[in-house]
């Protein structure tokens, strides 16, 4: 691939900052576009000398324009995440969602930029009627009226808007789909920084003994695939270089592991032994999700870190910062 100038949107956050430090790698220009709501201007600190940062809101039609005036590619990934606003702020999710989406195919029209790679998700298709589960499976809202979907539907629309809008005019539109990425600093409202933080909080009472009692969500049977982000970069790079126009990826790791395991691997890490109590299901939660990665594979992917190898460094970076 060419040297680009490339502009990342929520550039940021956790995923964002990865993807923005394998670019510069490999030797592309780089401008980031964060309001910094949820992304963290301290995780480009030391880098900061060799971006272009663009300070605003993807909702704000004028510095989205800014930001994309002579970039050869844009990488859209400014979104909210997290399941905590999902159900709280749908509203907001899915306005930044689609006047987001908006602004930016707008911008990439005025500013004649060719190349669009498209942040989506593993929601847009919910409970999936195959796993492992390939790209091609039909898109859902399950429920209209949760507000769980306002995530999934918001992903779905700017997938929709990518493939169908932006490639009238654009030479090269790919959809990646991450699949429960997982590291440091990768915020709190996810499933592995919730029980890691829970974890270390609990482990740390020398007054409780072994087994210690350990809440989770539903009874730990539902099963999800887990992703580090060093793996997850390396496929997103292999998106960006050859993937093809109007293709959908899948990023992740296809090793399958359900909730109350992770409970009991993280626990493992502080050398203790968890009781795991099951609680109430959230409306709307999938039972099994695991990526077919095959697509991917043909690009050159393979994911190179186990669970196992990746937990403990994550769930100490939380432990250390309660």
């Amino acid at each position: 691939m060419d040297v680009r100038r490339v502009l990342v949107t929520g550039g940021a956050g956790f995923i964002g900052n990865a993807l923005v430090r394998a670019l510069l790698n490999a030797g592309h220009q780089v401008a980031v576009l964060d309001n910094l709501s949820r992304g963290a201007s301290k995780r480009l600190d030391d880098i900061s000398s060799d971006i272009e940062f663009f300070t605003g809101d993807i909702r704000d039609s004028e510095t989205v324009q800014d930001a994309c005036r002579g970039r050869d590619t844009v990488c859209h990934l400014a979104y909210i995440n997290g399941t905590k606003f999902f159900y709280e702020k749908p509203d907001l999710v899915l306005d930044v969602a689609v006047r987001g989406m908006l602004n930016v195919m707008d911008a990439c029209g005025a500013q004649d930029v060719k190349d669009f790679i498209l942040a989506s998700s593993s929601e847009v298709y919910q409970s999936p009627p195959l796993v492992p589960t390939p790209e091609a499976v039909p898109l859902v809202v399950p429920d209209p009226l949760n507000p769980r979907y306002s995530y999934g539907g918001g992903k779905l629309i700017c997938e929709l808007m990518a493939l169908h809008w932006a490639s009238r005019f654009m030479n090269r539109v790919v959809v990646f789909r991450p699949h429960n990425v997982y590291g440091p600093d990768m915020g709190h409202e996810h499933v592995i920084p919730e029980l890691a933080t829970r974890a270390a909080k609990l482990c740390a009472d020398a007054t409780r003994v072994d087994p210690i009692d350990f809440k989770i969500k539903g009874d730990g049977g539902q099963t999800r695939a887990f992703v580090h982000i060093s793996d997850f970069t390396i496929g997103l790079m292999k998106v960006i270089e050859h993937g093809q126009h109007k293709e959908i990826y899948h990023i992740g790791n296809p090793e399958e592991t359900s909730i109350a395991d992770l409970a009991r691997k993280i626990i493992a890490v502080f050398g203790r032994t968890p009781n795991i109590i099951p609680g109430q299901t959230p409306a709307g939660e999938t039972s099994r999700r695991v990526p077919d990665i095959s697509k991917l594979r043909a690009l050159g992917y393979e994911p190179r870190i186990s669970l196992d190898q990746g937990l403990s460094e994550v769930v100490r970076w939380y432990a250390e910062r309660i």
